[in-house]
């Protein structure tokens, strides 16, 4: 994707919005902005955007729960003074594409934008045909996920992303770092807490009493789909 690329700013800090206007026009880009989650709504509605940059922590509906209501529509670059490992693994886990701490280089983030537009969207592969694995079932363009009785299994923006990972590459080991680019992208820092968790989350949903699961612990090397995928 070019620079021509349309850019929401989600933040409710008028100076930060105003900057980060200033800054990623210059790079060519088309930027709109809002205040608040209501704000974007109305921007939405007059045309999708192709990325948006979402604040965390804002008054009213926080950048969280937006994220989840952005999900499918278009990734998320979030951003927070929130820098700690562990907000940055919500972040992801809620479905953002990216997650940047405040304070942060203005170059920094027009790479991490840049990347984010770039990177191959999980849909651009053919989603006519559903992906079946032991009796469960994913729909990959409504992500709709069905187990083996036919009952819907509710996945995140995070969960549905690695699970479409996994079964992409059944049968292969995937190390944590090739999990992480799979799922946000080349500039995804390297938190192996943060795949383990996640990997954790879905094996739940997955895993049944007296079967073997599904997703397999590989001692020093990462994490392999065991079963064979149709589709």
């Amino acid at each position: 994707m070019d620079a021509t690329a349309d850019i929401l700013i989600v933040d409710d800090d008028a100076s930060l919005r105003a900057a980060l206007q200033d800054y990623l026009s210059g790079a060519g880009y088309a930027v709109r902005t809002a205040d608040s989650g209501g704000a974007m709504d109305a921007r939405l509605a007059e045309a999708a955007p192709d990325l948006v940059v979402l604040d965390v922590m804002m008054p009213g509906e926080d950048g969280l729960s937006i994220c989840r209501r952005l999900q499918g529509r278009a990734p998320v670059l979030m951003l927070s003074a929130m820098g700690e490992t562990t907000d940055r693994i919500v972040g992801l886990e809620v479905g953002a594409a990216d997650y940047l701490p405040k304070p942060f280089e203005p170059r920094e983030l027009l790479a991490r934008v840049r990347a984010v537009l770039r990177r191959p969207a999980l849909l651009d592969e053919a989603t006519d045909r559903p992906l079946i694995f032991e009796g469960w079932t994913l729909e990959v363009e409504t992500r709709r996920l069905t187990d083996p009785a036919g009952a819907p299994v509710e996945l995140t923006g995070g969960e549905f992303a690695l699970l479409l990972t996994f079964l992409r590459s059944s049968g292969r080991i995937l190390s944590r770092d090739q999990i992480l680019e799979n799922t946000h992208g080349p500039l995804a820092e390297n938190f192996d807490r943060a795949v383990d968790l996640a990997v954790s989350r879905l094996r739940r949903k997955l895993d049944r009493p007296g079967q073997a699961p599904l997703i397999e612990t590989v001692r020093g090397a990462g994490y392999r789909f065991r079963t064979p995928v149709r589709g």
